[in-house]
């Protein structure tokens, strides 16, 4: 720690201008702020400042231990600050947007609440694309990959798009055997909210990524409207595998042209830019972390 404080008593002295001035900022005597910095000196073999009776100015050694010296100790003070909030009771309002995808989070988000009650969750559940720092987010639930520089994101998990339809309505109107054969089918469609662009369902075929412009019989913006509607047999959906995992283990939907289902998705979670996460923030991060996604999904 003897060198740590060097650096200080030295970066104090640069910034002040007088040994006088330094010490008394760190509440010690000029004497002991001019032994300090000749210690520094000698250990590193270097003149770090030109003494006058009236100033002292940095030489070139000077100036390139004071940018460095800078950095060490941001990081020092970077460090104390995450483990002192890493020590500290993760309480308080925590305010969230997430995907209208229910089936996904709520199961999770509940054992959150049990983990921690101090903390009291403010959910917000929309497809658009909110301005987390604007409307006053802590965090944002999104698939896709982050654009916004002024926020941080951590990687939750991978997924793959599916085509599924209700046993009800393979019955009637056959199986699709090929991506092109869903030009004659009922075809359950999203509309992205932010551009209003119908989203483009992408397959293998061929050795090559198809895009199919398919005909719709519905459209809508979000995920749970297409389930419900495909449950119903009213039409095929391409949707998450994760909002429909249970449906197809009961067996009320049934994946379609799985032999050309090679698309995937990646989910994030992003928040306000910052060194130091609060304690209920760096809690969910990583409560959801570890459980949104199956081990071994964040290939």
């Amino acid at each position: 720690m003897e060198s740590v404080n060097g650096f200080m008593v030295f970066v104090q002295v640069a910034e002040a201008g007088s040994f006088v001035a330094a010490g008394r900022h760190l509440g010690i005597s000029a004497s002991a702020v001019g032994k300090s910095i000749a210690r520094l000196e000698e250990k590193l073999a270097v003149r770090l400042f030109h003494r006058s009776t009236r100033s002292i100015t940095l030489t070139a050694e000077g100036h390139l231990l004071l940018e460095r010296s800078r950095r060490i100790l941001a990081e020092i003070d970077a460090a104390q600050q995450e483990l002192s909030q890493a020590s500290a009771r993760p309480m308080g309002k925590l305010r969230v947007s997430l995907p209208l995808v229910g089936t996904l989070v709520l199961p999770v988000l509940g054992e959150f609440m049990r983990q921690y009650p101090d903390i009291q969750l403010e959910l917000d559940f929309s497809d658009r694309m909110v301005d987390v720092i604007a409307e006053g987010f802590d965090a944002v639930l999104r698939i896709g990959h982050p654009s916004d520089s002024r926020l941080s994101a951590r990687k939750l998990g991978h997924f793959r798009f599916i085509t599924v339809a209700a046993p009800s309505y393979l019955a009637l109107r056959g199986e699709p055997q090929t991506p092109t054969a869903l030009l004659d089918h009922a075809c359950l469609q999203y509309r992205f909210p932010s551009s209003g662009k119908v989203e483009r369902w992408l397959m293998r075929g061929n050795d090559a990524e198809v895009e199919l412009a398919l005909p719709a019989s519905m459209v809508c913006n979000n995920i749970e409207t297409r389930v419900c509607f495909a449950l119903r047999g009213l039409g095929i959906a391409w949707l998450p595998d994760f909002a429909i995992r249970d449906r197809l283990e009961e067996g009320t939907l049934r994946e379609v042209l799985s032999d050309y289902a090679n698309h995937t998705g990646v989910m994030h979670l992003l928040w306000p830019a910052s060194k130091h996460p609060s304690p209920k923030l760096r809690a969910l991060i990583d409560f959801l972390s570890e459980r949104l996604f199956p081990a071994g999904d964040l290939t």
